[in-house]
């Protein structure tokens, strides 16, 4: 699936300075640095096919089914440890060591000796741990897991000095001989292939974080369809985001394939159009995701419109940039592919008769598109009397209640437009009017 980094930036997958506030940063559960490194890397690249996400789907509940066979010896610490032995200068290791070469070297080079000795400890936990899951897990794992399995299977029994690191009992046991044979086997030999089996394990920890963050959240695993229209359905869809979210049921089908959505400002409409996009976006990663129940074709684009910018610098106003984005959006969407296409506030950057007749122009242009998907939200609810003509046009909005100044919000998605006016309710509100007032009086 394509997405960009405006919709990346617009669903906070990925916040800046901020990242404590992003989708990513809340759904790593990795336990390394390489780890958190590789889910990222997996999060920038939606998976691209329906057989694609099964396959991951089905590595991510397996490992969900097997977390406590997991080989807790690899730890951050431990993989840290190896990085540094491989980074780290240190005086010739003596090849093929004996005794007295092993002593001579203690003695003459006692810090190189020192985070040798250390290091080894941690090749051994490393290779043994990834050993393991060779044991415990090649013969029932799903197929994408089994390939890494196999990879692994093979580095771990490629010479008889990594099945010697991975017999060991006791570490503490370890001859000077033996830590200075095994370092220079690492160092000179094996580096590569070390490198290799981190990234194996970096992967394994990067979806083992995917696959908690569905039993930590309460996420749910959809069902993508094999058809050729784009069609997303969702029961109880709520944004990730949200410690107390409010679920939404929301259906985009080929015939109906455009929601038209209104409601105040603060109504919910924001929350909900990135509800649905967070949604789809992780079930193209593969991963379960923010609904109880969720149902979707393989899309192969998600594009929102929702934060933005003017750019000073570039002298482009924020209606221009409205207006290169709309038209980045058409000429991608029109090759007959599956998008999902996100609208929040079109046209904010101009006076409202000019944004009621823009809204409506794209409006009307982009409901020809059958095999795209559509949510549009406006505070032009005006421009919807001309809209109920196309069948394909789903209207819904967020209702609000004004009782004695004060606002109350249900974010309950309805059928029909809201026409809700509160921007003066708010100002009042918030004291804003009163202080005017108050201006008015000192003057005099």
């Amino acid at each position: 699936m394509q997405i960009d980094k405006i919709t990346f930036k617009d669903l906070s997958i990925f916040v800046a300075d901020e990242e404590e506030q992003s989708v990513f940063s809340k759904l790593n559960l990795t336990e390394t640095n390489a780890g958190r490194a590789m889910l990222r890397s997996l999060f920038e690249q939606p998976l691209t096919s329906k057989t694609a996400i099964e396959n991951q789907q089905a590595v991510l509940q397996y490992l969900t089914a097997h977390q406590h066979q997991l080989p807790k010896l690899i730890t951050n610490g431990c993989i840290l440890m190896i990085e540094k032995f491989f980074s780290t200068p240190v005086d010739t290791i003596p090849n093929h060591a004996n005794a007295m070469s092993a002593a001579n070297y203690k003695v003459m080079h006692y810090n190189d000796y020192a985070l040798i000795k250390f290091s080894v400890t941690h090749f051994v936990d490393f290779f043994q741990g990834m050993y393991q899951m060779v044991v415990d897990f090649l013969d029932t794992a799903p197929v994408q897991l089994k390939q890494k399995l196999i990879l692994i299977q093979k580095i771990c029994t490629t010479t008889s000095t990594i099945q010697q690191i991975i017999a060991v009992k006791d570490k503490k046991k370890i001859s000077a001989t033996e830590n200075l044979n095994f370092a220079h086997f690492f160092r000179e030999r094996f580096k590569s292939e070390t490198f290799e089996l981190l990234d194996l394990h970096s992967l394994i920890d990067a979806w083992m974080s995917m696959a908690l963050a569905a039993q930590k959240f309460g996420l749910h695993y959809p069902t993508i369809l094999d058809i050729d229209n784009a069609y997303v359905k969702g029961n109880g869809v709520f944004h990730a985001m949200l410690s107390t979210p409010v679920s939404y049921d929301i259906e985009l089908k080929q015939h109906q394939n455009f929601i038209f959505l209104t409601g105040a400002n603060m109504a919910g409409k924001s929350t909900f159009i990135k509800a649905v996009g967070i949604a789809v976006y992780l079930a193209h990663l593969g991963m379960a995701v923010p609904a109880k129940d969720f149902t979707l074709s393989y899309m192969d684009g998600l594009l929102s419109n929702i934060q933005v910018e003017d750019n000073i610098t570039k002298g482009e106003s924020y209606f221009f940039n409205e207006v290169q984005r709309i038209k980045n959006t058409v000429e991608k969407i029109n090759n007959n592919k599956k998008w999902l296409v996100l609208i929040d506030e079109l046209f904010k950057g101009t006076n409202v008769q000019d944004a009621m007749k823009c809204s409506s122009t794209v409006i009307k242009g982009l409901i020809k598109i059958p095999n795209s998907l559509f949510i549009l939200s406006t505070h032009l609810y005006e421009i919807s009397e001309e809209l109920k003509q196309y069948p394909n046009i789903n209207f819904k909005y967020f209702e609000t209640f004004a009782h004695n100044d004060k606002l109350e919000f249900s974010y309950q998605l309805k059928d029909g437009i809201s026409n809700d006016r509160l921007g003066y309710l708010i100002l009042k509100r918030e004291g804003v009017v009163e202080m005017l007032e108050q201006l008015n009086l000192q003057a005099k």
